[in-house]
């Protein structure tokens, strides 16, 4: 089964607040893309944002200038009818972030909760990777999170990769300062808890 064909299946079959990362809102993440100083016309990329409320939050405090990036169109549907008119605000990108090329330098800040993790070669981290060079103007912001070295091995049926902060920091290079890095743990909707770790680096 394809990335596409596995996700959708997911988003079809499981309502938002019951899938293991949901959270009704994304504080950690929401924090630290105001620490970034982003003005409210910055260009704000959510990647895997797919069925996340960040769109909702980020728009309702005054971005004007944000993108969810998901590859399954369902999850996107979900965002758009929740968020209702608000969601003309948004630009909205049905795509594979490892498959599509994004326009160049167009982003400010770049935010990926719980993407990274699923991307087990070094070929699918490498594209991913590039992508983010492409398409992150130089002095703006990445923002990354993924399970800790104590979070699962496993998520939706697919394995993962733990990271702690020298190590998910190495996948990008010395192009990328590593500003800050922090581990939450994430109870989930079934009541267990998950390891996550954000890393927030600058593009030199």
């Amino acid at each position: 089964m394809d990335a596409k064909t596995h996700w959708e299946k997911v988003y079809k079959t499981k309502a938002p607040d019951t899938v293991s990362w949901y959270l009704p809102h994304l504080e950690t993440s929401l924090a630290l893309i105001e620490r970034t100083g982003a003005s409210f016309c910055s260009s704000i990329i959510d990647v895997g944002g797919g069925e996340s409320t960040l769109a909702d939050d980020l728009v309702s405090r005054g971005y004007q200038n944000v993108t969810v990036l998901d590859i399954s169109e369902t999850a996107v549907n979900v965002s758009k009818q929740r968020m209702g008119e608000a969601a003309i605000h948004v630009q909205w990108l049905v795509a594979d972030v490892l498959a599509t090329e994004l326009e160049p330098l167009a982003y400010d800040v770049w935010h990926d909760r719980a993407v990274f993790h699923f991307l087990t070669t070094i070929e699918q981290r490498l594209a991913y990777v590039q992508n983010v060079v492409r398409s992150v103007k130089r002095g703006g912001h990445v923002i990354v999170s993924t399970f800790g070295p104590e979070g699962p091995t496993k998520c939706s049926g697919l394995e993962v990769v733990r990271y702690d902060a020298d190590s998910l920091h190495d996948q990008f290079g010395a192009r990328f300062r590593l500003i800050e890095s922090s581990e939450e743990l994430h109870e989930t909707p079934q009541g267990t808890t998950q390891q996550f770790l954000y890393c927030y680096c600058r593009v030199e």
